[in-house]
């Protein structure tokens, strides 16, 4: 019964296993870079899922060729729409990532956050 639906929606449970791959990287992990490599992980998931969920066999990207204009014919376009602009967020919400850990390792010389969180405690801030 289990295995029966697996293989149709293998897309979707891989797009599963690596969101909570990522969300147990960004959980676990003390390090910077590593917590900004599990939420990578975890916006790379959110594609694979839209992306899987806007493609429907048989039918092709939208753009119109050869005088075919039925909607039947074409995949929805907005979950490829989603996925380029989340793509784009997501490349600069982790170059500011990437910059502020570069300088809270310029001022703490680690990349450790509970080291980083209790030298903040001991600055009073």
């Amino acid at each position: 019964m289990f295995g029966s639906n697996l293989l149709p929606n293998l897309g979707e449970v891989v797009a599963m296993i690596l969101f909570g791959i990522g969300f147990a990287n960004l959980l676990l992990q003390k390090n910077l870079i590593k917590k900004i490599i599990g939420l990578n992980i975890m916006d790379t998931a959110v594609y694979l899922f839209l992306a899987i969920k806007g493609y429907i066999e048989g039918r092709t990207a939208p753009i119109v060729v050869n005088g075919v204009q039925e909607v039947e014919a074409y995949i929805n376009p907005i979950p490829s729409g989603l996925v380029l602009t989340g793509i784009v967020v997501s490349v600069s919400v982790t170059a500011l990532m990437l910059s502020l850990t570069v300088r809270l390792y310029r001022r703490y010389h680690t990349l450790d956050l509970d080291e980083i969180s209790s030298r903040l405690k001991k600055e009073g801030i």
